[in-house]
């Protein structure tokens, strides 16, 4: 019997160093395999950082529009002055006053309005909750156009729709945008690579939404103070986001298996999170991609998250659109996904079955 008895020694070498990848009995893998996955994963990392590094870098106004008061020929001269300091950057739009200017500004119409006076400097009314970039961006111009036209230091500013006092800045905001997509994200993978059936996975998923919503207004608002507004309508808006997000990468793995998940994750975090334009606005963005990033599930779930919180639902049926069609899609998806497989299921099931019977 000692002659089946096999030591580590007596083992053949490529068997031995085999052990120590968990793999008993397996030759090592190929060269060649080895550098093709070494190359494979730099040029994932090379994708990684564009998706994330480009946008940013390349942030700067792009047909932002703000209103201006003080009649047409007002607008002409802002307009001038704008294209002067930052061409093609912002679209003027007149307004009749100041409390045009800020209904404009409340219904998301603009980011903001530039007062012309006659007898004084101008006025400046921003929406930091809108986007606290593009407020600074605002009253630094218009400081500029100050001391062009009065020599006085800065403007008079009034932050018409600002964040809570505990977000002052919007910094909480903007960091919570990335925790609704992998949350989503993880309500969709842990749905497809766990549970076993298609309208499992979808219920679960439903389950998963709706609670995860309701936990996560919770955590943001009563406990943090980053939201304002309703309740329930802002749990609404974070269950409908992850929704979209899960219930298309629960559909994709359905119809198409893992390729679909990985599809999942690139439409989700590689192109929907750094094109969301939670962070600056989706009119800072490099033309067409701001555009991109709001009929996807991360860019439309923040808009409609900052209408929800501060501008009292104001220009949400866009992004309810987007997101709803996301659901829907992923729904289909996953009944595709079905579908096929029942296909085969009972295709191997009548070849199982001998003809005579």
């Amino acid at each position: 019997m000692n002659h089946e008895r096999v030591t580590e020694t007596g083992r053949e070498p490529e068997q031995a160093a085999s052990v120590g990848n968990g793999r008993t009995g397996s030759p090592p893998s190929d060269w060649h395999k080895v550098i093709r996955i070494g190359i494979g994963m730099a040029m994932f990392i090379g994708v990684l950082l564009t998706a994330f590094a480009w946008p940013s870098s390349e942030v700067t106004p792009r047909d932002v529009p703000i209103a201006v008061v003080g009649g047409q020929e007002a607008a002409v001269q802002v307009q001038g002055q704008l294209d002067a300091a930052m061409p093609d950057g912002f679209e003027v739009e007149p307004a009749a006053d100041l409390d045009a200017a800020r209904e404009l500004i409340e219904d998301r119409d603009v980011y903001g309005a530039i007062a012309i006076s006659p007898d004084g400097p101008p006025q400046v009314l921003t929406a930091s909750a809108a986007s606290p970039v593009v407020a600074q961006v605002i009253q630094g111009i218009a400081d500029r156009m100050t001391q062009e036209m009065t020599g006085a230091p800065a403007v008079q500013v009034e932050d018409v729709v600002g964040h809570p006092d505990d977000d002052a800045r919007g910094s909480g905001f903007s960091s919570a945008a990335l925790p609704m997509v992998i949350g989503g994200m993880a309500v969709g993978y842990s749905m497809s690579l766990i549970i076993v059936g298609v309208w499992r996975r979808v219920t679960g998923a439903l389950v998963g939404a709706t609670a995860g919503g309701l936990v996560g207004a919770l955590v943001v608002q009563p406990w943090l103070g980053v939201l304002d507004g309703n309740y329930l309508a802002n749990a609404g808006v974070l269950a409908l986001a992850i929704a979209a997000i899960s219930l298309t990468i629960i559909g994709l793995g359905s119809l198409l298996g893992p390729a679909g998940l990985g599809i999942g994750a690139l439409v989700m975090l590689l192109l929907g999170n750094p094109l969301s334009g939670v962070t600056t606005a989706p009119e800072m963005l490099p033309t067409g991609w701001g555009t991109l990033g709001q009929l996807l599930p991360p860019g439309a779930g923040g808009s409609l998250l900052r209408s929800s919180a501060f501008f009292d639902g104001a220009a949400a049926g866009g992004p309810i659109l987007v997101l709803t069609a996301w659901v829907v899609l992923g729904v289909v998806l996953a009944a595709l996904g079905w579908a096929k497989r029942e296909r085969v299921t009972v295709a191997s099931t009548s070849q199982a079955v001998p003809a005579g019977s």
